[in-house]
């Protein structure tokens, strides 16, 4: 079984993602001659042709197709590793816990507190990021921990505790007369012909279909909703980050969606799991500030 270097696969990953040599080494900060040589000695090594190279540039074969998707994990993987290696290492080190900016605001802030009364309790930082990012994070060690949303979220792989179910709202224009409702059906919220709701990038990078404008941040959906160029349906505790030019009308027929505490297997630090405890303990109500259980 032939050994891959990890620089080799950075060098690989970045010819595959460019399709040109030239730009790839110029991205790699190295000459050309020397990467060509690396991925040369990589498809021996292999015993397989990972690119096809003639005049008009360059292509994967089938192989480097397979290699281009296993080797972004692997990567991963390794400055993971290597990133909870040196965490380690820290005497006082601190937990990472990621969440939307502005997710289950007061069960964070209730969580944050109970942990911190805990003896031996250790610092939590709060990383917060966008929609979809919790898991690359935990993934790559950036994160210990995350609060995550079923059924939205990449949870596969993760230890996960439900810690919070709730209904959707539908987030309006504080101006638009929908705004006056008391509640919306998830098909009037749909097919408001002056708001339609905003598209988030899939996994992979690519938008659904629809005239609703494409978002990447919350910042600019706030921006959109508050000029009235569109609406977005979202957990009722996730109007923590509301304007005043925003209101929320709660969606009766939304799918419920459920918060939950999610952490890498095999992970699970004394820290770690006593911050884990103290967040089960708010959702049965053993702790003051309770939430209601999911």
């Amino acid at each position: 079984m032939p050994d891959l270097e990890t620089r080799e696969l950075r060098y690989f990953v970045a010819v595959a993602e460019e399709l040109h040599f030239g730009r790839a080494a110029v991205r790699l900060g190295i000459a050309q001659p020397p990467l060509s040589r690396a991925i040369r000695q990589l498809e021996k090594r292999l015993g397989v042709q990972l690119l096809d190279r003639d005049r008009r540039g360059v292509a994967l074969t089938d192989a480097g197709k397979v290699l281009l998707r296993e080797a972004g994990p692997a990567l991963d993987a390794v400055a993971a590793a290597a990133r909870r290696t040196r965490r380690a290492a820290v005497p006082q080190r601190s937990l990472v816990l990621t969440t939307k900016a502005g997710a289950a605001h007061d069960l964070l802030r209730a969580l944050l507190d109970a942990y911190a009364r805990e003896p031996g309790a250790v610092p939590v930082e709060v990383l917060p990021c966008e929609i979809g990012e919790q898991a690359k994070l935990l993934r790559d060690g950036r994160a210990d921990l995350a609060f995550m949303h079923k059924p939205f979220d990449d949870l596969v792989g993760f230890d996960v505790e439900d810690l919070l179910t709730e209904g959707q709202v539908a987030l309006l224009p504080a101006r638009h007369p929908l705004s006056a409702r008391r509640s919306l059906t998830l098909a009037e919220a749909s097919a408001v012909p002056d708001l339609p709701i905003a598209r988030w990038p899939r996994l992979d990078g690519t938008y659904p279909d629809g005239p609703g404008p494409q978002v990447r941040t919350q910042s600019q959906l706030a921006h959109l909703v508050a000029l009235g160029r569109t609406l977005l349906v979202i957990p009722a505790s996730s109007r923590a980050w509301q304007w005043p030019d925003h209101v929320a009308v709660p969606v009766v027929d939304a799918a419920e969606v459920t918060t939950v505490l999610a952490w890498q297997p095999g992970r699970r630090s004394p820290a770690l799991a006593a911050l884990v405890r103290c967040a089960t303990d708010l959702r049965d109500g053993r702790l003051t500030d309770p939430v209601r259980p999911a």
